[in-house]
């Protein structure tokens, strides 16, 4: 059998076995999953007038900040669906069952890329459970071409796999699995410094350039313009330059990590 099929048979069995895992121990993915929708619910239903007039042209009606806000915790939710991988890759590292892997005739990397690819295919169901919550709400994206919808979803799964590579290097890193909840924590607190929830210009002056130059806030304001027509300026190319320099850096580190030979 040539390297490339031993790669796609092992990724294809690590994959099934991250998604069974998934299914027979749903908490973890169910509480991080919980956060963005608690959070949209929140501030739509408690904030939302208030949140709406600060737009500038929402004029204190809800349904305005609804469409504001959707954009962000969308992305919000990849973030804390990544968390449970940082747990699930230090749980593997740490109960003995990579030193097993180690000493079976399977391809080195497809643990990893098991992990990645299942992280990935439940972040995107995330998504859309958050989405259809959303819709369910009140948001509507009427404007929307059928390739911005393309583009939408392509720039989620590229921001998925961005993350998912980070939250793989956090867990092979932590020595339990608190250790890596812990290191893989600014993943959900990066986009409450975001533009997620108040636009960057309403933002103290000193605080600004924290919020802008971070990878959250032109993925978030180049997925609202896809979604909503606004406008995307130079946050597009900025959300692909930080999506590939993440993923790149992210595969780099794991892989190293992974290559070390156990202690």
């Amino acid at each position: 059998m040539s390297n490339l099929a031993l790669a796609v048979r092992d990724s294809s069995t690590m994959l099934r076995r991250n998604l069974l895992h998934a299914r027979r121990y749903p908490s973890l993915t169910l509480n991080l999953l919980l956060t963005p929708i608690m959070l949209l619910l929140l501030f739509v239903y408690i904030f939302g007038d208030a949140m709406s007039a600060g737009l500038g042209d929402g004029g204190g009606d809800r349904s305005a900040y609804i469409a504001y806000i959707v954009p962000g915790l969308l992305l919000m939710t990849i973030g804390s669906t990544t968390i449970g991988t940082a747990v699930s890759v230090s749980n593997d590292m740490t109960e003995g069952i990579i030193a097993r892997f180690r000493t079976m005739a399977i391809h080195r990397g497809s643990v990893l890329i098991g992990h990645v690819i299942g992280s990935v295919l439940q972040s995107v169901a995330s998504v859309v459970l958050v989405g259809a919550v959303g819709v369910a709400i009140g948001f509507r994206s009427t404007d929307a071409t059928a390739l911005e919808w393309l583009a939408a979803f392509g720039l989620l799964v590229l921001f998925a796999l961005a993350l998912t590579w980070i939250a793989v290097g956090m867990g092979l890193v932590s020595p339990n699995a608190e250790a890596a909840s812990n290191n893989a924590m600014p993943l959900i607190l990066l986009p409450l410094l975001s533009s997620a929830f108040v636009p960057v210009e309403g933002m103290p002056g000193w605080f600004q350039p924290i919020a802008e130059y971070q990878p959250f806030t032109p993925a978030i304001e180049t997925l609202r313009g896809l979604l909503l027509g606004t406008e995307i300026g130079h946050h597009g190319w900025l959300a692909v330059a930080w999506c590939l320099g993440l993923a790149v850096l992210g595969y780099f580190w794991s892989a190293a990590r992974f290559g070390q030979d156990p202690k």
